[in-house]
């Protein structure tokens, strides 16, 4: 923290900075023993990118989790990679990079102010790619992703927990590891599979960050609004596995005009993999209304049985 505070000081002038090719500055506030970075070598970096006016283009902080890749050879003189290139692990900096060389002329984002786009960046990590085969190479990327993983998934009991404490949740747990609260009793028969429910929730992070709601109001306050999606109640068909398994779970604990607050554990969430902005072994929190239940009409027609085919027999083919 200290580093990164120390970090935003400097961008906010180019003194103490070194000049590099293309225009480059940089200050390298921690300077570790070690071999730099080269072209084709796997590293892992902490990196926020802001403009010089402080506004955020990108955190891997918000993540939790540092930015895997290939270093690649410089794509013009003075880009970032230049400047990443003269680190070792363990060692951090602050890196500017003429905004117009970045942005080729008219490619600026809308409302983009400053010269410089300011890069803090952290090497987590280094594997040398040297003279090592690819398949020795690419061995031991996998050997330090599943470290990676391993840790995620040790943290992941701890990061509920805590949650739950700095957000005073009278949470119950069930069996499969879903922890809930109801924060409004509904009234009514609870919902039901073949169901369908019809729900306004808001998803976020443990650390709060909020990736998804039907919410307008909340999606601007926590600018993730989307002027191309409706902001409405969604409809999930309860128990049909069309959603992850926390909510399938969760949603038949509650009646009409429930609300609850799930903390879901990444094995009924998104899992090893994450998805979007949820990395790998996340917990996540959903704040859930059941606005209303569509129940199934009993006087639907039934859908046909699907034909036995003989082994050999062939398809009709489809009419066009």
């Amino acid at each position: 923290m200290f580093l990164t505070v120390a970090a935003i000081g400097l961008a906010s002038c180019n003194s103490g900075f070194k000049k590099g090719e293309g225009g480059l500055l940089y200050t390298i506030h921690e300077d570790k023993d070690g071999a730099p970075v080269k072209e084709g070598d796997f590293i892992s970096v902490n990196l926020v990118a802001k403009t010089d006016a402080d506004s955020v283009l990108f955190n891997s902080y918000d993540t939790g989790k540092p930015v895997p890749t290939l270093m690649p050879k410089p794509q013009y003189k003075g880009d970032v990679y230049a400047g990443i290139n003269l680190l070792s692990e363990g060692d951090s900096a602050t890196i500017k990079v003429n905004a117009d060389s970045v942005f080729k002329a008219g490619d600026k984002p809308k409302g983009f102010k400053g010269k410089y786009i300011v890069y803090e960046v952290k090497v987590v990590k280094i594997i040398p790619k040297g003279k090592l085969t690819d398949q020795v190479f690419q061995g031991r990327v996998s050997d330090y992703f599943k470290g990676e993983a391993g840790k995620l998934k040790g943290l992941e009991p701890a990061k509920i927990s805590k949650y739950i404490a700095d957000n005073n949740l009278k949470a119950t747990k069930t069996a499969t590891g879903l922890q809930y609260e109801i924060t409004k009793q509904g009234s009514g028969p609870k919902i039901a599979k073949g169901d369908t429910a019809v729900v306004n929730y808001t998803g976020k992070l443990v650390n709060g960050k909020v990736f998804d709601t039907s919410i307008k109001d909340v999606a601007q306050k926590n600018k993730t609004y989307d002027a191309m999606r409706p902001y409405k109640p969604i409809r999930i068909a309860v128990g049909a596995g069309a959603v992850i398994p926390g909510w399938d779970e969760g949603l038949q604990l509650l009646n009409k005009g429930s609300k609850v607050t799930m903390v879901i554990p990444s094995n009924l969430a998104y899992g090893e993999q994450g998805l979007g902005p949820v990395p790998p072994f996340a917990p996540i929190v959903f704040d859930v209304e059941l606005v209303d239940i569509v129940h199934p009409n009993p006087n639907a027609p039934k859908p046909a049985a699907p034909q036995m085919q003989m082994p050999g027999q062939q398809q009709p083919q489809a009419q066009r």
